[in-house]
């Protein structure tokens, strides 16, 4: 576990038996240290449910949108997934019905092979489809992305040929590390705690 700050990205192991509350840590400290008052938390959840390695965004808005009511909206699920197709309307959608959210953008990426099968949290925009030459709009205020390949000469090869058990595990830290944070727990009693400290990830 390493000590970050502010404009750190926090990198936790998928495979580690506490990686859904290291997740749950980093997302209430750059939740709690954001700059602008806001009203409503969205996890917007990128990905395509039709490509094994890109679907760990709709996988885990599926999960977080499975029980009762939520302190937050989620776009992009398996059954309404947001991809490259339908993205800016998405958007466009999100800034006229929530016009002063915290958009938490959740998506699938490729990296090294040092930080494969790590999942990163941090503060600012992701570029969606980057890692496959896509020009898309740049969104999020928080990221959360999961590195679930490494980088190659073929990145539509390898998003498809990622295993699906490796992105259904990360999609479970995610999504647990989100339903238990205390942050989430504490706004779904409509009490937001004044949350400071360093992130421990």
């Amino acid at each position: 576990m390493f000590r970050k700050t502010k404009n750190e990205t926090c990198y936790v192991n998928a495979d580690s038996i506490h990686a859904s509350t290291e997740i749950g840590n980093a997302l209430e400290y750059y939740i709690s240290h954001m700059n602008f008052s806001w009203n409503d938390l969205i996890f917007l959840c990128i990905g395509s449910d039709r490509i094994t390695g890109d679907c760990l965004g709709p996988l885990t808005g599926s999960q977080l949108n499975q029980k009762g009511i939520h302190p937050y909206t989620v776009y992009g699920t398996l059954d309404d997934p947001v991809h490259a197709l339908n993205l800016t309307d998405v958007i466009n959608d999100i800034q006229y019905a929530h016009p002063q959210a915290l958009i938490i953008a959740i998506d699938a990426s490729l990296g090294s092979t040092t930080h494969q099968g790590c999942i990163c949290v941090g503060e600012g925009a992701i570029l969606p489809g980057a890692g496959v030459s896509k020009d898309l709009p740049a969104v999020g205020h928080i990221f959360i992305t999961g590195i679930v390949n490494q980088t190659g000469i073929s990145p539509h090869l390898l998003l498809s040929s990622t295993r699906l058990s490796d992105v259904m595990r990360m999609a479970d830290s995610i999504s647990g590390g989100i339903l238990g944070s205390y942050y989430i727990r504490q706004l779904a009693k409509k009490r937001i705690p004044s949350i400071s400290g360093k992130c421990f990830c």
